[in-house]
Parts: C-alpha cells; structure tokens; sequence
C-alpha cells in the first residue's frame, strides 16, 4: 500500500495530519469558515518563516559583521577623531550588544556616512538569527522593491509579503531616509512601522537623518523615548580615515591650535611698565564731514589695571572651561590673547572626554554656504543643526556687522538665538569694543548683557610681542 504524505503530523489529534483546522466558532467570527495552521505545524511553519525571512535579508553577505570585530576605538589611522568620537563608538556597542541579548522596544542609530551603524545593526541581526529569532535585516530601499515586486511574484502575493515583514519577530531597517519618497513608498513604510509600534515589536532603525528630516508620523513614533532607545555615533567615516567628521571645521585640531593651552599662556606681569607699539583705529572725519575710520600709530605703557584685565580674562576662562555653562564673551585689540584662551578652553574640554568647536566666523559662514554645492553629500539643516547643538562652540573673531551677507549674518543670529535659549555653552571673542560691539549687534549685545547667563571680560593689553623663531616666539590673537 502507499503511503500517501502528509502536511501535519498524521498522530495529530487535531487535524488528523491534514496540517490545517477549521475552528467551531458562530457565524460572524473574524475565524468562521477559515482554515488555520494546526499546532502541529507550528515547528515547521517557524523554520520556514526563518528561512524566508534570512533570504529577504541576505544576511549571508553579512554574516562577518559581528560584535567581536566591530572597532569601537574607530579606525587607528583616523586623523581627527576625538575622545568624544570614539566613546560614542563604545556607547554604541555597548548599547546594541545590550539590545541584541535582550531584543525589546525600538533602537535608533543615528550617524554620519561610514561610522559604524550598518556593521552593529548587522550584527544584531546576526545574533538573533544565531538564536534562532525569525529576523528580517534589510535596507529600506530593497524593502520598498521587495514589495514593488511581490506584485507579480508567482510564489507569493503582495499581502503575504507585507504580513511576512511588519510581523517579524525582529525588524532592522538599514539606511532609512535613502529611499524614494514617493505617497505610495511613505504610505508603506509608515503601515509597517505603526503596525510594529502597535504592537511593540523589537525594531532597529539606522539613519544619517536629524529627526526633523523623518516624516512627521514616524518621527512621532522614533520620539517616544520610553519606547525607543537613542544610539547617536559622531565618529568620522571609517573607510575615509584622513577626512574629519562632519562638523569638520574645528580649528582645535590643526598643530598651533593644539599648543594653545593655559599651561603655556604668558600673563605679561613682567611688562609693566613697558613701554609698547600698537595700532589703534580711531573715527575721523573727511573734507565732506563723512565719518571715517583710520588707524594711528601710537605707544602706551602696560598699567597694573591692564593687567588686571588679563588676569581676569585668564581666570573666567579656566572656571568655564571647567565647568562650561552660559556665555563667555572676549573682548579686546588683535594679539591680545583672547584666540589662546578660547583654544585652551576648547582643548581642556576635549583633553577631559568632551567635544567642542573652534571656529573663525567668517569659516564658519562659509562652511554652511558649501551644502548648496551640487556635489554636497549632507543637507544645510542637517550642517545647520549640527552647529547650533554642539555641547560647545567657539565663535572667534567676530567683526563688524556688514562684513558678511545678510543672510550668512541671519544665520548666525539664528545659530546664536538658539544657544542662548538652550542654555548652550558658547564663546565668543571679537576686536569690537562693548560700544560698537552694541552698535553692530544690538539684539546679541543685550543677550550677552544678561549677568545670569553671561559674561564678558575686555582685555585691554598691547599686542603680545611676536619674536622671531627659537627665541620663544608667541603668536596671540
């Protein structure tokens, strides 16, 4: 006699081994009439959805991007990665490897181009699919076409392939952002996530977005931080080693920069008395009466009470590099030292695990203007908020209203504005005195006049004394 196959398990006391079961419900049940899996299916129906699943991700192309590999000191030639770069790294990892053991909630890795984010993504999805948890890993573009597709794939139909990926044990959605964002591309991607979110499915999701980029529904979603875990990596691109992370326009990391900290800072108390040269710029005017500006020649003497001034200079600033809060405003002529302290400070804060930026303000204009270039590979908003959030920023030299375009002075308000109502640490140093300093900035001037949230110190020194090579030349601005 032949034997004749079965889809269950013929012993099977609910189906017989016919592998499917109608259940005994009233009429009107969402399950009257339907045919469901049998129990005894179950084993095989997980082996098979495990096996699609892996197919989907091609995770087989993957499968060497693990934990133990991963560099979470960042690539050794990296040129400009700082101590706050690379613990962002070891906070990453910890975090994912946390996750992938224990695979509940949501987790969103956000980061530049080449930080790190695919490889720990990938080896969460390697994990859980060691563990034998239906994972689906696949980058948001290919899941669109994955979709697109089903719609004329004889094996399967577009409800079964949508069901198999929102209803995934595990999620991990690569490069989010990338895709075309046509209605209908939104539209899905917004009833997957929703769906997940719902029903609090484990989801990762990576993104080079600010969340401001991300579709208001979702980013509704990703906000829920009692849901959703943040992994933010700021380490530059590891296959571009040379190349700084973006914002990459910190002075604090060229040699003569570096140099500039509070050890080496001269206080001049040995020039009093002196006499020295400077160049003054004094108001005149011209055979029409028109108010011009010229600079005059002329030779003062170094008074306690101008040293006095760089004392107090020198002590603001080392009590706000050690606890960096509110503004610090410099004030004072070229080669005063204001450009040095505001270095230490930001070499102080990197030298401690921080972050910070220095930056002359007219570079710091036009490094925002260059996102407009056709061969630009991050938006202006994303620059933009880069600069305005980052724990702390340096603005040196900022001149006379004017200098700039009035949207590049816009900008930086805009920047500024910001700081001051986020409680940002910021410093400032500039060659106006407090009465043009009003004049030119009279919405800034009266922030910075606010003694609760800041302060400012006018250096009232002759230039240092610039001496030639191998005598113990000093250069300060």
């Amino acid at each position: 006699m032949r034997s004749v196959s079965t889809l269950g398990d013929p012993n099977c006391p609910h189906c017989g081994g016919a592998g499917y079961v109608r259940f005994d419900v009233p009429m009107g049940d969402p399950k009257f009439g339907r045919l469901e899996a049998c129990v005894c299916r179950a084993a095989d129906i997980a082996e098979g959805a495990r096996t699609r699943l892996f197919e989907l991700s091609r995770l087989d192309r993957l499968s060497h991007l693990t934990f133990e590999n991963f560099e979470s000191r960042g690539n050794k030639s990296a040129k400009f990665m700082t101590p706050q770069d690379a613990h962002s790294l070891q906070a990453a990892k910890e975090t994912t490897e946390n996750f992938a053991r224990t695979p509940t909630g949501w987790l969103l890795i956000e980061g530049g181009y080449g930080c790190g984010k695919t490889h720990l993504a990938a080896a969460i999805a390697n994990f859980a699919v060691n563990m034998g948890t239906p994972t689906l890993f696949i980058t948001v573009p290919d899941l669109l076409d994955t979709l697109r597709f089903a719609y004329s794939d004889p094996e399967t139909t577009f409800e079964a392939r949508f069901e198999e990926v929102r209803e995934a044990d595990l999620l991990v959605l690569d490069d989010f952002g990338t895709q075309n964002a046509t209605g209908w591309a939104q539209e899905k991607l917004f009833q997957i996530i929703n769906f997940r979110y719902i029903n609090k499915l484990p989801t990762v999701i990576t993104t080079n977005l600010m969340l401001d980029e991300i579709e208001s529904r979702i980013r509704s979603r990703l906000q829920d931080e009692e849901f959703v875990a943040h992994v933010r990596i700021t380490a530059p691109d590891f296959r571009r080693p040379t190349e700084t992370s973006n914002p990459g326009i910190s002075m604090l990391s060229l040699p003569e920069m570096k140099a500039m900290t509070f050890k080496n800072f001269e206080t001049r108390e040995d020039e009093l008395g002196k006499e020295a040269v400077t160049t003054i710029t004094v108001e005149k005017q011209d055979r029409f009466g028109n108010k011009v500006k010229d600079k005059e020649v002329t030779r003062v003497k170094v008074t306690q009470d101008d040293l006095k001034t760089l004392r107090k200079a020198v002590n603001a600033a080392v009590m706000f590099a050690e606890e960096p809060e509110g503004w610090l405003v410099l004030l004072g002529s070229s080669f005063c030292g204001k450009t040095h302290l505001a270095a230490a400070i930001g070499n102080y804060r990197i030298d401690l695990g921080g972050q910070a930026i220095l930056v002359e303000v007219a570079d710091l204009l036009d490094y925002m203007r260059q996102t407009f270039r056709p061969t630009s590979d991050v938006s202006f908003d994303r620059r933009f908020n880069e600069i305005k959030t980052t724990p702390l920023l340096i603005l040196d030299d900022l001149k006379e209203s004017g200098a700039s375009s009035v949207w590049a002075e816009d900008k930086l308000y805009q920047i500024l504005n910001h700081r001051y109502y986020a409680h940002l640490p910021t410093v400032i140093t500039s060659t106006l005195k407090p009465e043009s300093f009003a004049v030119n900035y009279p919405g800034l001037w009266n922030k910075i006049l606010d003694a609760t949230k800041s302060q400012i110190h006018v250096i009232d020194m002759p230039p240092y004394r610039r001496m030639s090579k191998g005598k113990g030349a000093h250069k300060k601005k």
